[in-house]
Protein backbone atom coordinates (compact mmCIF):
# COMPACT_ATOMS: atom_id res chain seq x y z
CA UNK A 1 0.00 0.00 0.00
CA UNK A 2 1.29 3.46 -0.91
CA UNK A 3 1.76 6.42 1.31
CA UNK A 4 -1.50 8.16 0.00
CA UNK A 5 -3.70 4.60 -0.06
CA UNK A 6 -2.05 4.43 3.93
CA UNK A 7 -2.87 7.84 4.79
CA UNK A 8 -6.71 7.72 3.76
CA UNK A 9 -7.06 4.11 5.14
CA UNK A 10 -5.85 5.75 8.96
CA UNK A 11 -8.20 8.96 8.30
CA UNK A 12 -11.05 6.58 7.33
CA UNK A 13 -11.05 4.27 9.99
CA UNK A 14 -10.42 7.59 13.06
CA UNK A 15 -13.20 8.75 11.40
CA UNK A 16 -15.55 5.63 11.59
CA UNK A 17 -14.27 5.52 15.21
CA UNK A 18 -15.20 9.35 16.43
CA UNK A 19 -17.40 10.83 13.52
CA UNK A 20 -20.74 11.13 13.51
CA UNK A 21 -22.04 12.57 9.93
CA UNK A 22 -25.11 14.36 9.09
CA UNK A 23 -27.94 13.04 6.38
CA UNK A 24 -25.54 9.62 6.78
CA UNK A 25 -26.34 6.11 7.47
CA UNK A 26 -23.34 5.51 9.51
CA UNK A 27 -23.96 1.42 9.05
CA UNK A 28 -23.57 1.98 5.07
CA UNK A 29 -20.47 5.06 5.25
CA UNK A 30 -17.63 2.26 5.25
CA UNK A 31 -18.82 -0.15 2.62
CA UNK A 32 -19.97 3.00 0.41
CA UNK A 33 -15.85 3.52 0.01
CA UNK A 34 -16.38 7.31 1.25
CA UNK A 35 -13.90 10.51 0.17
CA UNK A 36 -11.31 11.93 2.41
CA UNK A 37 -11.17 16.09 0.69
CA UNK A 38 -7.72 17.11 1.08
CA UNK A 39 -7.67 20.10 -1.15
CA UNK A 40 -9.81 22.16 -3.61
CA UNK A 41 -9.10 24.97 -6.04
CA UNK A 42 -11.64 26.30 -8.59
CA UNK A 43 -14.53 24.00 -9.53
CA UNK A 44 -12.73 21.21 -8.21
CA UNK A 45 -11.53 19.07 -5.13
CA UNK A 46 -8.81 16.59 -4.93
CA UNK A 47 -9.24 13.35 -2.37
CA UNK A 48 -6.14 12.12 0.21
CA UNK A 49 -5.27 9.57 -3.12
CA UNK A 50 -5.19 12.20 -5.62
CA UNK A 51 -8.25 11.64 -7.58
CA UNK A 52 -9.72 14.96 -8.78
CA UNK A 53 -13.64 15.86 -8.75
CA UNK A 54 -15.58 18.28 -10.38
CA UNK A 55 -17.64 19.75 -7.63
CA UNK A 56 -21.13 19.50 -9.05
CA UNK A 57 -23.31 20.42 -6.27
CA UNK A 58 -21.17 23.35 -4.96
CA UNK A 59 -20.41 21.81 -1.96
CA UNK A 60 -24.29 21.33 -0.77
CA UNK A 61 -25.12 24.38 -2.94
CA UNK A 62 -23.11 26.78 -1.09
CA UNK A 63 -20.11 27.72 -3.43
CA UNK A 64 -20.36 30.46 -5.71
CA UNK A 65 -17.17 31.55 -7.50
CA UNK A 66 -15.30 27.82 -6.93
CA UNK A 67 -12.64 26.97 -4.28
CA UNK A 68 -9.94 29.24 -2.92
CA UNK A 69 -10.86 32.54 -4.78
CA UNK A 70 -8.17 35.18 -4.03
CA UNK A 71 -10.49 38.05 -3.36
CA UNK A 72 -12.29 36.32 -0.56
CA UNK A 73 -9.03 34.89 0.90
CA UNK A 74 -7.79 38.65 0.90
CA UNK A 75 -11.06 39.95 2.39
CA UNK A 76 -10.57 37.17 5.52
CA UNK A 77 -7.23 37.88 5.88
CA UNK A 78 -7.54 41.92 6.17
CA UNK A 79 -10.16 41.84 8.26
CA UNK A 80 -8.45 39.24 10.57
CA UNK A 81 -5.48 41.83 11.08
CA UNK A 82 -8.49 44.19 12.84
CA UNK A 83 -10.91 42.41 14.10
CA UNK A 84 -11.47 38.26 14.43
CA UNK A 85 -14.78 38.81 16.52
CA UNK A 86 -16.52 40.66 19.24
CA UNK A 87 -20.39 39.60 20.45
CA UNK A 88 -23.56 41.70 18.38
CA UNK A 89 -25.31 41.96 21.43
CA UNK A 90 -25.82 45.75 21.78
CA UNK A 91 -22.21 46.39 19.88
CA UNK A 92 -21.58 47.03 16.30
CA UNK A 93 -18.71 46.47 13.81
CA UNK A 94 -18.51 47.81 10.81
CA UNK A 95 -18.60 44.64 8.28
CA UNK A 96 -21.46 43.79 10.10
CA UNK A 97 -23.35 47.25 8.76
CA UNK A 98 -21.73 47.06 5.54
CA UNK A 99 -23.00 43.59 5.05
CA UNK A 100 -26.35 44.60 5.96
CA UNK A 101 -26.55 47.70 3.43
CA UNK A 102 -25.42 45.59 0.51
CA UNK A 103 -27.83 42.58 1.09
CA UNK A 104 -30.82 45.26 1.43
CA UNK A 105 -29.25 46.83 -1.85
CA UNK A 106 -30.29 43.87 -3.76
CA UNK A 107 -33.62 42.52 -2.11
CA UNK A 108 -36.84 43.91 -2.58
CA UNK A 109 -37.14 47.44 -1.46
CA UNK A 110 -39.83 46.64 1.09
CA UNK A 111 -37.12 44.92 3.05
CA UNK A 112 -35.43 47.18 5.50
CA UNK A 113 -33.92 45.08 8.05
CA UNK A 114 -31.08 42.46 8.38
CA UNK A 115 -31.22 40.00 11.65
CA UNK A 116 -28.03 37.64 11.51
CA UNK A 117 -28.00 34.37 12.47
CA UNK A 118 -25.57 31.08 11.89
CA UNK A 119 -26.91 28.94 9.19
CA UNK A 120 -30.34 28.46 7.20
CA UNK A 121 -31.85 26.63 10.03
CA UNK A 122 -31.12 29.25 12.52
CA UNK A 123 -32.53 31.71 10.22
CA UNK A 124 -35.61 30.14 9.52
CA UNK A 125 -35.61 29.26 13.33
CA UNK A 126 -35.34 33.09 13.98
CA UNK A 127 -37.95 34.48 11.69
CA UNK A 128 -40.81 31.74 12.68
CA UNK A 129 -40.20 33.99 15.86
CA UNK A 130 -40.32 37.22 14.77
CA UNK A 131 -43.44 36.29 12.94
CA UNK A 132 -45.18 35.13 16.13
CA UNK A 133 -43.57 37.76 18.58
CA UNK A 134 -44.86 40.51 15.74
CA UNK A 135 -48.30 39.22 15.41
CA UNK A 136 -48.63 39.22 19.31
CA UNK A 137 -47.75 42.65 19.77
CA UNK A 138 -49.86 44.01 17.60
CA UNK A 139 -52.62 42.57 19.48
CA UNK A 140 -53.15 39.39 17.24
CA UNK A 141 -53.60 35.71 18.82
CA UNK A 142 -52.28 33.68 16.09
CA UNK A 143 -50.16 30.77 17.10
CA UNK A 144 -50.07 28.78 14.00
CA UNK A 145 -48.33 28.30 11.10
CA UNK A 146 -48.99 27.34 7.70
CA UNK A 147 -46.79 25.32 5.53
CA UNK A 148 -46.31 23.61 2.22
CA UNK A 149 -46.34 19.39 1.41
CA UNK A 150 -42.96 18.72 1.09
CA UNK A 151 -41.44 21.53 2.42
CA UNK A 152 -37.90 21.94 3.81
CA UNK A 153 -35.99 24.58 6.17
CA UNK A 154 -33.98 23.11 8.43
CA UNK A 155 -33.39 20.35 10.98
CA UNK A 156 -33.66 22.75 14.35
CA UNK A 157 -37.20 21.64 15.83
CA UNK A 158 -39.30 24.90 14.71
CA UNK A 159 -37.55 24.74 11.21
CA UNK A 160 -38.96 21.28 11.42
CA UNK A 161 -42.04 22.41 12.43
CA UNK A 162 -43.18 23.71 9.25
CA UNK A 163 -41.44 21.06 6.82
CA UNK A 164 -42.80 18.36 4.98
CA UNK A 165 -40.82 15.52 4.15
CA UNK A 166 -41.68 12.43 5.96
CA UNK A 167 -38.46 10.76 5.64
CA UNK A 168 -36.71 13.72 7.58
CA UNK A 169 -39.30 14.88 9.91
CA UNK A 170 -42.20 12.29 10.70
CA UNK A 171 -40.54 11.10 13.85
CA UNK A 172 -40.31 14.58 15.34
CA UNK A 173 -44.00 15.71 14.49
CA UNK A 174 -45.71 14.74 18.25
CA UNK A 175 -42.83 17.37 19.61
CA UNK A 176 -43.41 20.18 17.14
CA UNK A 177 -45.47 23.55 16.88
CA UNK A 178 -48.73 23.37 16.27
CA UNK A 179 -49.13 23.89 12.32
CA UNK A 180 -51.35 23.42 9.36
CA UNK A 181 -49.94 21.97 5.80
CA UNK A 182 -51.31 22.00 2.29
CA UNK A 183 -49.91 20.30 -0.52
CA UNK A 184 -46.95 20.41 -2.68
CA UNK A 185 -47.52 23.11 -5.90
CA UNK A 186 -44.51 20.90 -7.00
CA UNK A 187 -46.37 17.52 -6.93
CA UNK A 188 -48.29 17.07 -9.88
CA UNK A 189 -51.23 14.71 -11.21
CA UNK A 190 -50.57 13.12 -14.89
CA UNK A 191 -51.24 15.82 -17.17
CA UNK A 192 -51.49 18.10 -15.07
CA UNK A 193 -49.80 22.04 -15.95
CA UNK A 194 -47.63 23.64 -12.93
CA UNK A 195 -50.04 26.50 -13.59
CA UNK A 196 -53.14 24.12 -13.07
CA UNK A 197 -51.33 23.05 -9.77
CA UNK A 198 -50.75 26.31 -8.43
CA UNK A 199 -54.21 27.27 -8.95
CA UNK A 200 -55.74 24.02 -7.10
CA UNK A 201 -53.15 24.01 -4.43
CA UNK A 202 -53.84 28.12 -3.63
CA UNK A 203 -57.98 27.01 -3.74
CA UNK A 204 -56.75 24.42 -1.32
CA UNK A 205 -54.70 26.81 0.87
CA UNK A 206 -57.61 29.94 0.84
CA UNK A 207 -59.75 26.82 2.27
CA UNK A 208 -57.56 26.42 5.17
CA UNK A 209 -56.99 29.84 5.53
CA UNK A 210 -61.03 30.45 5.61
CA UNK A 211 -61.55 28.06 8.70
CA UNK A 212 -57.61 28.75 10.98
CA UNK A 213 -56.56 31.83 9.22
CA UNK A 214 -57.66 34.33 12.19
CA UNK A 215 -55.00 32.46 13.95
CA UNK A 216 -52.08 31.96 11.67
CA UNK A 217 -49.44 34.01 12.01
CA UNK A 218 -47.19 33.41 8.97
CA UNK A 219 -47.38 31.38 5.55
CA UNK A 220 -43.56 29.85 4.94
CA UNK A 221 -43.03 28.62 1.37
CA UNK A 222 -39.82 28.14 -0.58
CA UNK A 223 -40.11 30.25 -3.43
CA UNK A 224 -40.34 28.29 -7.19
CA UNK A 225 -37.89 25.48 -5.71
CA UNK A 226 -38.58 22.89 -2.90
CA UNK A 227 -35.05 21.88 -3.25
CA UNK A 228 -34.63 19.18 -0.61
CA UNK A 229 -37.73 17.30 -1.72
CA UNK A 230 -36.34 16.61 -4.92
CA UNK A 231 -36.19 19.98 -6.75
CA UNK A 232 -39.91 20.14 -7.16
CA UNK A 233 -40.60 23.19 -9.45
CA UNK A 234 -43.53 25.55 -9.07
CA UNK A 235 -45.43 28.19 -11.07
CA UNK A 236 -44.74 31.98 -9.96
CA UNK A 237 -48.45 32.50 -9.92
CA UNK A 238 -48.12 30.43 -6.75
CA UNK A 239 -45.92 32.53 -5.15
CA UNK A 240 -48.38 36.05 -6.34
CA UNK A 241 -51.06 34.01 -4.84
CA UNK A 242 -49.70 33.03 -1.30
CA UNK A 243 -48.64 37.08 -1.33
CA UNK A 244 -52.07 37.94 -2.25
CA UNK A 245 -53.51 35.51 0.59
CA UNK A 246 -51.34 36.91 3.30
CA UNK A 247 -52.39 39.91 2.85
CA UNK A 248 -56.34 39.33 2.83
CA UNK A 249 -56.02 37.39 5.98
CA UNK A 250 -53.23 39.17 7.57
CA UNK A 251 -50.74 36.26 8.22
CA UNK A 252 -47.27 37.27 7.30
CA UNK A 253 -45.33 35.81 4.23
CA UNK A 254 -42.23 33.48 5.43
CA UNK A 255 -40.03 33.00 2.27
CA UNK A 256 -37.47 30.99 2.63
CA UNK A 257 -34.75 31.44 0.49
CA UNK A 258 -31.52 29.84 1.74
CA UNK A 259 -31.12 27.23 -1.05
CA UNK A 260 -32.89 29.29 -3.80
CA UNK A 261 -31.40 33.01 -2.96
CA UNK A 262 -27.46 34.04 -4.65
CA UNK A 263 -28.28 34.05 -7.72
CA UNK A 264 -29.24 30.41 -7.39
CA UNK A 265 -32.73 30.70 -9.83
CA UNK A 266 -31.47 32.82 -12.52
CA UNK A 267 -32.38 36.20 -10.18
CA UNK A 268 -30.92 37.26 -6.93
CA UNK A 269 -33.86 36.26 -5.36
CA UNK A 270 -36.52 33.78 -6.70
CA UNK A 271 -38.95 36.05 -5.25
CA UNK A 272 -38.21 38.53 -8.23
CA UNK A 273 -39.33 36.21 -10.52
CA UNK A 274 -42.92 36.94 -8.87
CA UNK A 275 -41.94 40.45 -8.71
CA UNK A 276 -43.42 40.55 -5.03
CA UNK A 277 -41.96 41.15 -1.52
CA UNK A 278 -42.09 39.17 1.41
CA UNK A 279 -42.61 40.18 5.08
CA UNK A 280 -39.43 37.68 6.22
CA UNK A 281 -36.98 36.58 3.64
CA UNK A 282 -33.99 34.08 4.90
CA UNK A 283 -31.00 33.54 3.38
CA UNK A 284 -27.96 31.45 3.67
CA UNK A 285 -25.68 29.26 1.64
CA UNK A 286 -24.44 31.19 -0.96
CA UNK A 287 -24.26 34.57 0.85
CA UNK A 288 -20.09 33.56 2.23
CA UNK A 289 -19.84 32.01 -1.23
CA UNK A 290 -19.46 29.07 0.88
CA UNK A 291 -16.57 30.00 2.54
CA UNK A 292 -17.98 31.06 6.28
CA UNK A 293 -21.24 30.03 8.18
CA UNK A 294 -24.00 32.76 8.01
CA UNK A 295 -27.25 33.51 7.56
CA UNK A 296 -29.96 36.47 7.82
CA UNK A 297 -33.33 37.23 8.19
CA UNK A 298 -34.56 39.91 5.90
CA UNK A 299 -37.64 42.12 7.23
CA UNK A 300 -39.99 44.49 6.34
CA UNK A 301 -39.64 47.93 8.40
CA UNK A 302 -43.62 47.14 9.54
CA UNK A 303 -41.80 43.95 11.16
CA UNK A 304 -39.28 45.37 13.09
CA UNK A 305 -41.46 48.54 14.01
CA UNK A 306 -43.28 45.82 16.02
CA UNK A 307 -40.73 45.22 18.10
CA UNK A 308 -39.66 49.15 19.56
CA UNK A 309 -41.16 50.40 23.18
CA UNK A 310 -39.74 51.09 26.10
CA UNK A 311 -36.83 48.74 27.76
CA UNK A 312 -39.68 47.33 30.10
CA UNK A 313 -42.28 47.04 27.62
CA UNK A 314 -41.09 43.13 26.67
CA UNK A 315 -40.91 43.97 22.65
CA UNK A 316 -37.25 42.91 22.59
CA UNK A 317 -36.32 40.36 20.34
CA UNK A 318 -34.70 38.21 22.63
CA UNK A 319 -32.92 35.99 20.53
CA UNK A 320 -29.54 35.47 18.91
CA UNK A 321 -26.31 33.37 19.63
CA UNK A 322 -22.72 33.98 20.48
CA UNK A 323 -21.61 34.10 17.11
CA UNK A 324 -23.74 36.82 15.31
CA UNK A 325 -22.69 38.65 12.64
CA UNK A 326 -19.21 37.51 13.41
CA UNK A 327 -16.72 39.61 11.21
CA UNK A 328 -15.02 37.37 9.41
CA UNK A 329 -18.05 36.02 7.55
CA UNK A 330 -19.27 39.38 7.32
CA UNK A 331 -15.83 40.14 5.22
CA UNK A 332 -15.92 36.83 3.37
CA UNK A 333 -19.93 37.85 2.22
CA UNK A 334 -19.10 41.42 1.40
CA UNK A 335 -16.46 40.04 -1.06
CA UNK A 336 -18.75 37.47 -2.03
CA UNK A 337 -21.08 40.01 -3.18
CA UNK A 338 -18.66 42.94 -4.13
CA UNK A 339 -17.07 40.30 -6.75
CA UNK A 340 -21.06 39.03 -7.93
CA UNK A 341 -21.67 42.64 -8.97
CA UNK A 342 -18.34 42.87 -10.64
CA UNK A 343 -18.87 39.73 -12.47
CA UNK A 344 -22.09 40.21 -13.28
CA UNK A 345 -23.08 36.28 -11.70
CA UNK A 346 -26.49 36.55 -11.16
CA UNK A 347 -26.74 37.25 -15.25
CA UNK A 348 -24.08 34.11 -15.51
CA UNK A 349 -26.09 31.99 -13.98
CA UNK A 350 -29.27 32.32 -15.63
CA UNK A 351 -27.00 31.64 -18.53
CA UNK A 352 -25.66 28.64 -17.09
CA UNK A 353 -29.51 27.32 -16.47
CA UNK A 354 -30.27 27.71 -19.73
CA UNK A 355 -27.23 25.54 -21.10
CA UNK A 356 -28.00 22.75 -18.54
CA UNK A 357 -31.66 22.81 -19.90
CA UNK A 358 -30.39 22.40 -23.44
CA UNK A 359 -27.75 19.94 -22.98
CA UNK A 360 -29.76 18.15 -20.66
CA UNK A 361 -32.26 17.78 -23.44
CA UNK A 362 -31.33 14.57 -25.16
CA UNK A 363 -31.82 13.13 -21.99
CA UNK A 364 -35.54 13.87 -21.89
CA UNK A 365 -36.38 10.91 -23.77
CA UNK A 366 -34.38 8.40 -21.75
CA UNK A 367 -36.38 5.53 -20.60
CA UNK A 368 -35.13 5.68 -17.19
CA UNK A 369 -35.41 9.18 -16.79
CA UNK A 370 -39.05 10.41 -15.39
CA UNK A 371 -38.17 14.00 -15.55
CA UNK A 372 -36.24 16.78 -15.50
CA UNK A 373 -36.28 19.62 -13.31
CA UNK A 374 -35.35 22.86 -13.48
CA UNK A 375 -35.11 26.63 -12.28
CA UNK A 376 -32.06 28.90 -13.37
CA UNK A 377 -29.16 26.29 -12.05
CA UNK A 378 -31.08 24.29 -9.78
CA UNK A 379 -31.47 21.07 -11.27
CA UNK A 380 -33.05 17.84 -10.08
CA UNK A 381 -33.14 14.57 -12.74
CA UNK A 382 -35.61 12.20 -11.31
CA UNK A 383 -34.78 8.51 -12.69
CA UNK A 384 -36.78 5.10 -12.55
CA UNK A 385 -35.73 2.96 -9.56
CA UNK A 386 -33.76 -0.31 -10.94
CA UNK A 387 -33.28 -1.26 -7.02
CA UNK A 388 -32.22 -0.08 -3.85
CA UNK A 389 -30.44 3.14 -3.94
CA UNK A 390 -30.68 3.93 -7.87
CA UNK A 391 -29.78 7.57 -7.14
CA UNK A 392 -27.05 6.63 -5.09
CA UNK A 393 -25.39 4.46 -7.88
CA UNK A 394 -25.67 7.13 -10.33
CA UNK A 395 -23.81 9.16 -8.26
CA UNK A 396 -21.15 6.39 -7.37
CA UNK A 397 -20.70 6.24 -11.15
CA UNK A 398 -20.52 10.15 -11.97
CA UNK A 399 -17.71 9.48 -9.42
CA UNK A 400 -15.68 7.29 -11.02
CA UNK A 401 -15.47 9.53 -14.22
CA UNK A 402 -14.75 12.33 -11.76
CA UNK A 403 -17.62 14.45 -11.16
CA UNK A 404 -19.23 14.71 -7.34
CA UNK A 405 -23.37 14.90 -7.54
CA UNK A 406 -25.35 13.67 -4.11
CA UNK A 407 -28.67 12.27 -4.77
CA UNK A 408 -31.83 12.58 -3.29
CA UNK A 409 -33.49 9.67 -3.24
CA UNK A 410 -33.83 9.02 -7.40
CA UNK A 411 -33.66 12.56 -8.15
CA UNK A 412 -29.94 13.64 -9.32
CA UNK A 413 -28.91 16.76 -8.01
CA UNK A 414 -26.94 19.30 -10.21
CA UNK A 415 -25.98 22.38 -8.27
CA UNK A 416 -22.73 23.65 -10.02
CA UNK A 417 -20.99 26.92 -8.50
CA UNK A 418 -22.00 29.79 -10.39
CA UNK A 419 -18.52 30.72 -11.66
CA UNK A 420 -18.35 27.45 -13.69
CA UNK A 421 -17.11 27.49 -16.86
CA UNK A 422 -18.51 26.07 -20.40
CA UNK A 423 -16.26 22.97 -20.56
CA UNK A 424 -16.48 22.41 -17.16
CA UNK A 425 -20.06 22.65 -17.20
CA UNK A 426 -20.05 20.32 -20.59
CA UNK A 427 -17.94 17.98 -18.28
CA UNK A 428 -20.48 17.56 -15.61
CA UNK A 429 -23.47 17.39 -17.89
CA UNK A 430 -21.94 14.52 -19.88
CA UNK A 431 -20.65 12.74 -17.15
CA UNK A 432 -23.88 12.41 -15.16
CA UNK A 433 -25.73 11.95 -18.59
CA UNK A 434 -23.60 9.05 -19.38
CA UNK A 435 -23.49 8.16 -15.50
CA UNK A 436 -27.98 7.66 -15.96
CA UNK A 437 -27.85 5.95 -18.46
CA UNK A 438 -25.17 2.99 -17.53
CA UNK A 439 -27.21 2.52 -14.32
CA UNK A 440 -30.47 2.96 -16.07
CA UNK A 441 -30.40 1.01 -19.04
Amino acid sequence: MDVAASRTRELIERDAAAVWHPFTQQSLWIDDDPIVVDRAKGMYFWDTDGNRYLDGVSSLWVNVHGHGVAEIDQAIRDQLTRLDHATFLGLTHEPGIELSEKLLATAPAELTRVFYAGDGSSAVEAAIKMAYQAQVQLGEDRPLYLHVAEGYHGDTLGAVSVGGIDLFHATYRPILLDTVAVSSPGVLRDGQTRSDRAAEVLAEMRETLEQVGSRVSAIVIEPLVQAAGGMLTHDVEFVRGVRQLCDEFGALMLVDEVATGIGRTGRMWAVDHAGVAPDLLTCGKGVTAGYLPLSAVLARESVYEAFLGSANSGRTFYHGHSYTANPLSCAAAIANLDLMARNDTVNRAAQIGENIGSWLTPLEAHSGVREIRRIGTMTGIEVESVGDRTGFAICQEARRNGVWVRPLGDVVILMPPLAISDDELHELVDVVANSIDKVVS
